[in-house]
């Protein structure tokens, strides 16, 4: 189950940081790895500083985009110090998260995604996840370092894991409430906007109708045979409409 479970890393600056990551991720039993344009990987800095855990850098993925890294995971959870004003949920609490993320990794693949060093995750980015989480710290100075945030959360999922084996207790999904993947939920999100347009049901080009939505969905997190059903009634909806 842990194997499903995948840190993401989006334009590290610092190589160091991702051989700190990596080691943060091996000492709680994590080993996949993905790299969103680096900006230098492999490095001799990112091997020194991963201390023993060479094997989580060697078999790291470096891809292009963040959509790229996450398409085909279940769910996608953004750590960001920040609020935003995509109304996603969020967890306030890191062993909330853990719980859900160790309930989905019995299925499928999910992803703890991290952003720059400097500036985190991008608007864009935080709406490639379906959930956002924040780590409480210190109100007047609350920075952590990347690896220390990758430590922290990997920690919680680590410790939700091994409260979830000591306990005998199996999650078991039933198939039907299999969450979508973040590639089948971008294709009815596309699929929405679509009709939207279609419809005439946007006239505002700059409303943030399409945003709201999208994110009422994402909060409502339906699973793959809901969203299945939600997209048949938009194609029904969408045969009835003028040829353009």
């Amino acid at each position: 189950m842990l194997s499903n479970i995948r840190i993401v890393l989006v334009q590290t600056f610092h190589p160091g940081n991702i051989g700190a990551t990596a080691r943060a991720m091996k000492t709680m039993g994590l080993t996949e790895l993905v790299l969103v344009n680096p900006r230098t990987f492999p490095d001799e800095e990112a091997t020194r500083l991963a201390a023993g855990a060479t094997d989580v850098l060697e078999n790291a993925r470096c891809v292009k985009t963040l959509e790229e890294a996450v398409n085909d995971c279940v769910q996608v959870v953004g750590a960001s110090a920040r609020l935003r004003s995509m109304p996603l949920p969020h967890f306030d609490e890191p062993d909330e998260m853990a719980q859900q993320v160790i309930d989905n990794a019995h299925q499928a693949p999910v992803a703890l995604v991290f952003g720059r060093e400097r500036s985190g995750l991008t608007n864009d980015e935080i709406r490639c996840c379906s959930h956002q989480v924040s780590i409480p710290a210190n109100p007047e100075y609350g920075i952590l370092n990347l690896s220390q945030a990758v430590q922290i959360l990997a920690y919680e999922v680590h410790r939700a894991w091994r409260k979830r084996n000591a306990s005998g207790y199996e999650y078991q999904r039933p198939l039907e409430a299999t969450p979508p993947s973040r590639q089948q939920f971008g294709y009815f999100q596309e699929h929405l906007g679509r009709l939207m347009q279609q419809s005439g049901f946007l006239t505002q080009p700059h409303a943030r109708t399409e945003e709201q939505l999208q994110a009422l969905f994402a909060r409502a997190q339906p699973s793959r045979k809901e969203l299945s059903l939600l997209r048949g009634l938009l194609s029904a909806f969408e045969a009835h409409l003028p040829k353009q």
